[in-house]
């Protein structure tokens, strides 16, 4: 487990969400804590205290008898995210056409060159990576940051229900992901709204 500042069972939280988000644990899998303690070098308690808390945050489902689970997504638990992220996100764009000056602009256009070239190279860990920083982009340029903290509370488990689809749309994303950016480049608030909802719409069906 790298060094990290902070309590031991703060590090042991976020060292076992980061494996459950980039699914090295995946949805269902039965989460021993003994096996957790070896894997990250504590001692029980920690990961007892942090599966715990990432139950009471969702992440882990705690059944009686059988232990701990990583949680397995629901088709409704999708549907409210992506609703929630679209509302987000549609607004972050409108805002970033009003706000974003040209370095910003700039910024999203080298980030869909990478994206563009991760997918050409088959690199799909990597295009899915530059679409969320992609995304976290539009967010700060949008300059609201109520905004940004609503986001960024939502952007891992967005990123964990979403994954799968993110890699699969492969060239048609980082299509739209240019087209925003032209939108945002011209100052044009409705037209970056509408393409950044229909954007995320693609992505949650």
């Amino acid at each position: 487990m790298p060094a990290r500042p902070g309590p031991l069972r703060d590090r042991v939280h976020e060292a076992l969400l980061d494996l459950i988000t980039s699914r090295a644990l995946p949805p269902g899998r039965h989460l021993v804590e003994s096996e957790l303690a070896r894997h990250l070098g504590v001692s029980r308690q920690p990961v007892r205290e942090a599966l715990q808390r990432l139950s009471t945050e969702g992440w882990v489902d705690l059944r009686p008898a059988q232990g701990a689970f990583v949680h397995e997504p629901t088709e409704a638990e999708a549907e409210q995210l992506g609703t929630v992220r679209t509302l987000l996100e549609g607004e972050a764009a409108r805002l970033a056409a009003t706000a974003a000056g040209a370095d910003g602009v700039g910024a999203l256009e080298v980030l869909c060159a990478e994206g563009e070239r991760a997918v050409a190279a088959g690199d799909l860990d990597r295009a899915v990576a530059l679409g969320a920083r992609f995304h976290a982009k539009v967010i700060e340029l949008s300059g609201n940051a109520v905004l940004a903290e609503l986001a960024a509370r939502i952007d891992r488990r967005v990123r964990w229900y979403h994954d799968p689809a993110a890699r699969q749309r492969g060239p048609r994303a980082w299509a739209e992901h240019r087209a925003i950016t032209a939108a945002i480049a011209d100052g044009d608030a409705a037209r970056a709204t509408a393409l950044m909802r229909a954007h995320t719409e693609h992505i949650r069906h």
